[in-house]
């Protein structure tokens, strides 16, 4: 069970004296939507005004009800959560975008903290802190599950020995992103699956401490991870 790292986040015995929050859930899976609506209508002040199986669904939602936080999950089909959250921002800035997210891969929680997201919480985290998290990034409070907190941390510590983290599939997917291979690419070169080629980039990323695949490719050619004969290689076997 995770712990959240919040201050000064309002307690049970504030309820009575807030305002009623209202609260969008968003997630593909119907029964963690329902689970998630159950744990906060157990608070007298949230109120679950909507929920939502995709992001189109929560941008028609946000854009007729009013609304003070979005529960986001980041895998959603079609636009992703972050997606979701980048439009949220520009044309609704009111609405606090809470990610709640099975992933805490670096590069997934450096991208919605760019974002400007008010809080990043794992699915590990219980029914009380999730409670006190919307209740939080109300108020204006940030939130950051603690695990996410501390993967942050060791991430800015790690130097070139990040490269001897990957795996061999993640330097085939490296390899390629050097070329210049979109996710689709790299997908049929590799007989891997759309997501999976995904969450390869999402760990390289993370595991390299970068922000952008251009980023991930001039670091691993400055590391000597990926060679330009590397490349030759590749094309020849194309």
């Amino acid at each position: 069970m995770s712990d959240l790292t919040a201050a000064d986040a309002p307690t049970e015995g504030d309820t009575e004296r807030r305002r009623r929050i209202r609260v969008v859930i968003v997630d593909d899976h119907a029964l963690v939507r329902e689970g998630t609506r159950q744990i906060l209508e157990m608070a007298p002040d949230l109120d679950v005004v909507a929920v939502a199986g995709s992001a189109e669904e929560a941008l028609e939602i946000l854009a007729e009800r009013p609304t003070d936080v979005a529960l986001v999950d980041i895998n959603l089909p079609g636009l992703s959560g972050l997606d979701l959250a980048r439009e949220a921002a520009q044309r609704w800035p009111s609405v606090h975008v809470l990610i709640l997210s099975a992933f805490d891969e670096h590069a997934y929680v450096t991208e919605a903290l760019e974002l400007g997201v008010s809080g990043y919480l794992l699915k590990t985290t219980s029914g009380r802190e999730l409670i006190d998290a919307v209740r939080a990034v109300s108020d204006g409070i940030f939130v950051l599950d603690r695990a996410v907190s501390q993967r942050l941390i060791r991430r800015r510590r790690r130097g070139p020995e990040a490269l001897a983290a990957l795996t061999r599939r993640e330097t085939d997917v490296l390899e390629l992103l050097a070329r210049g291979r979109s996710n689709k690419q790299i997908a049929a070169s590799l007989g891997l699956g759309l997501r999976t080629v995904e969450s390869h980039v999402s760990n390289l990323l993370g595991k390299l401490g970068v922000n952008s695949r251009t980023e991930a490719v001039t670091y691993a050619l400055n590391h000597r991870l990926v060679s330009p004969r590397s490349y030759d290689d590749l094309d020849d076997a194309d």
